[in-house]
């Protein structure tokens, strides 16, 4: 059997009591044992949060057009253009009114009425005689004091008021063709701007006056202003140039008759004819003479040949 040694009783009795002494304190333990502390809640990195840019523009909190979607006034022509008709004054002309507001600056250009010339910059033809379909499409009938074979068709490019290259046409006297065309290479050079240039029809002679046209045009069989005798337009020796922005003056008289707000010549607005400006400059180059200078009456769109 060995040295065994018996576990006296004192010691058994030790090794209980600790056994229940331990037991004893982990009961009581249990009912005041603090609580697990719950996990934590996770923290929104800053970056993942809603914010603003600083740099975002604001809601738009309306629907109405910026700056730039309105339409700029006198920039394009108003519907009623040429076809609103002034009452006649005893003298045949159209009452004289204050200029529309859509006409005070005004700076369109109409639709071109010729197929463009070929190329990019200034360009002319000049046809002599006139064709017959031009005569026919004209003022000229028979007893105007200019024969129809002495006219001559000049097609050439100009600057509108937008800017680009237009074909516009004249008839004019076959004596100054080539001079004419030499101004309006000046006026091309030089991007003064003009709406249109077109021969003025026969139809247009007795239509009612609208008083707000702005033709470019130099043959018309008709007298002077106030007049019986042809004027300088009848023999083809005499061009209007934008007859709005340059209106015919006298007394109270004012052609066209909307056109009272370019009275106002300190008011220097697009198209107008300055006195020292490139258009009297490019007429005074084939020695024409502006009605601008005349002391009577003063005719702002008008140069001729011989000065009337």
């Amino acid at each position: 059997m060995g040295n065994v040694r018996p576990t006296t009783g004192r010691g058994h009795r030790a090794s209980a009591g600790t056994a229940l002494a331990l037991l004893l304190c982990l009961t009581a333990c249990g009912t005041d044992a603090p609580a697990v502390a719950p996990a934590p809640t996770p923290r929104t990195s800053p970056s993942a949060a809603p914010t603003s840019s600083p740099t975002s523009p604001p809601p738009r909190t309306s629907a109405s057009p910026r700056p730039t979607d309105r339409p700029v006034i006198g920039a394009t022509p108003p519907s009623w253009l040429g076809k609103r008709a002034l009452p006649r004054t005893a003298d045949g002309f159209g009452t004289i009114e204050p200029t529309p507001p859509e006409l005070v600056r005004r700076r369109f250009t109409l639709p071109d009425t010729l197929p463009p010339l070929p190329g990019t910059g200034f360009a002319s033809r000049v046809t002599t005689p006139a064709p017959a379909d031009v005569i026919a499409r004209s003022t000229w009938k028979p007893g105007c004091p200019v024969a129809a074979t002495d006219l001559s068709w000049v097609r050439l490019t100009f600057v509108g008021f937008d800017g680009k290259r237009h074909t516009g046409e004249l008839l004019v006297n076959k004596s100054v063709a080539d001079d004419l065309v030499s101004v309006f290479r000046q006026l091309y050079a030089a991007q003064f701007p003009i709406e249109e240039m077109r021969i003025t029809r026969a139809d247009e002679l007795d239509a009612p006056p609208t008083g707000d046209g702005n033709d470019t045009g130099a043959f018309n069989c008709r007298p002077t202003v106030g007049a019986t005798s042809y004027s300088q337009h009848a023999y083809g020796l005499a061009i209007d140039v934008n007859p709005f922005q340059n209106p015919y003056t006298k007394g109270d008289l004012v052609l066209p008759e909307l056109a009272s707000s370019y009275l106002r010549r300190g008011w220097v607005r697009p198209g107008m004819i300055e006195p020292d400006g490139p258009v009297v400059r490019a007429f005074d180059s084939i020695g024409w003479t502006w009605g601008g200078t005349w002391h009577s009456l003063k005719d702002l769109q008008h140069f001729s040949r011989n000065g009337t």
